[in-house]
Order: C-alpha cells, then structure tokens, then sequence
C-alpha cells in the first residue's frame, strides 16, 4: 500500500508516521485486491478484521437463501466495513460484503485491540477514539436508508434518498454510487417499476437522470 493511502485515513487521524507504522504491524495489517462481483465476505462468517477500501468500492447485501438480495450500503475508497464483527468476532456476519468494481482492501485485525497493552496516550487509544467515530458515522449513515425505505410510494422514497444526496454533496447536480438494479434492490422496489417512475419523474420536471448522474431541478426537501 501507499503511504499517501493511509497518512490521511481516518482511522490513523492524530498519529505520526511511526505510530501508524507500530499500529500497522500490531494489528496484522494485510492488502488483497479482488475482481468485480467477488464476494469479499459472506454471511455467516466471523472475522477478526476491520476492512478500509483503498481502491473500488465494494456493496454491504442481505442475500437470502430464496435469492432475494437487499442492498444495504455502498462503501467507497477511504471508508471502512466489518469493524463491529471485527471488534465482536465469534458474531456470525448477517450480511455479504461483495466488489462493486475491481478493488483493493486493506486488513486490519483490529480484535487484538482486546489483547495489546499500550500507554493511555499512545497509538492504541488514539485508534480506539477513531474507530468510535468511524463507527458512530457509519450509524448515522446506515439509519439513513430506513428513511429511504419507509414511503409507502416508489416516487417518495427516490425523492428521500436523492435529497439526502443534495443535502450531503451541497449541489444538485450529482453521480450515485448504484447502477439501476443496485438502486432498486437498496430501495426495496422493483426495478421495472423504479424505471417507470424516474420516467415519471423526468416527465413532471423533478429531475433529470442519465444512467447514475442525476439533475435535481426543483428544491425536493421543501
């Protein structure tokens, strides 16, 4: 891995260079890249791991046994997945961690936390205060999706999750990270019926979309 990949990760905020070095060989640090589609984890695992996304990005699903996927979050480069299986380990994982696009995952065997001795000032508990934050972020982003889920219409839950997109990048005029099926399976409808209704919505002069970039052309938060 680069050094410029991680300096800045939010992970190692407030340590130097040879902290981070320390922390990085304490912690069993591992690189592996992996092709698009691979599942990275599955359901049913555990794992000692916390996971950063160096490159790519990679899709948190529920995949039930009937074959019915759910997408519950898109992790991009510099973000992180697992760490509370990680911190757990003998938690059987729920959901599958799979390659949204060829990408490259650093590993962080952040459980031996549990088992490192370290002065109250040094690296250990500077990482443990970040791991609260990333931790506590990676809530707020995940409690999210139940907004987006609950309208009972197609239309009302495209307009709650676009919105909280504007609201997020401070511009309407914005990429998302999910192809068609990818929006469809994260917001729970169909993706027939999720076509028809951006349709819909293009028609009536909501927005503008053109495969994943989409135009918000009035204020939809009012």
């Amino acid at each position: 891995m680069k050094a410029e990949e991680i300096k800045n990760a939010a992970i190692f905020r407030g340590m130097g260079e040879e902290e981070i070095a320390t922390a990085l060989q304490e912690l069993c640090a591992t690189e592996k890249s992996y092709q698009k589609d691979s599942v990275i984890l599955h359901a049913g695992d555990t794992t000692d791991r916390m996971c950063m996304v160096l490159e790519g990005s990679v899709t948190i699903e529920s995949n039930d046994i009937w074959g019915n996927r759910t997408i519950l979050s898109h992790i991009g480069k510099g973000q992180y997945f697992a760490e509370t299986y990680a911190l757990l380990q003998n938690e059987p994982m729920l959901v599958d961690v799979t390659a949204n696009e060829n990408c490259r995952i650093l590993f962080l065997k952040i459980g031996l936390l549990n088992f490192l001795r370290e002065k109250p000032a040094g690296w250990k508990n500077k990482l443990t205060i970040n791991l609260l934050a990333i931790s506590t972020n990676k809530n707020l982003h995940l409690s999210g999706r139940s907004f987006h889920t609950s309208p009972k219409t197609i239309r009302g839950r495209v307009m709650s999750y676009l919105n909280a997109l504007a609201l997020q990048k401070k511009k309407t005029d914005f990429d998302i990270p999910f192809d068609r099926q990818q929006l469809a399976d994260y917001l729970n409808v169909e993706r027939t019926a999720l076509s028809k209704e951006l349709g819909k919505m293009q028609n009536d002069g909501l927005i503008k979309v053109k495969k994943n970039r989409f135009k918000l052309l009035v204020s939809i938060n009012k």
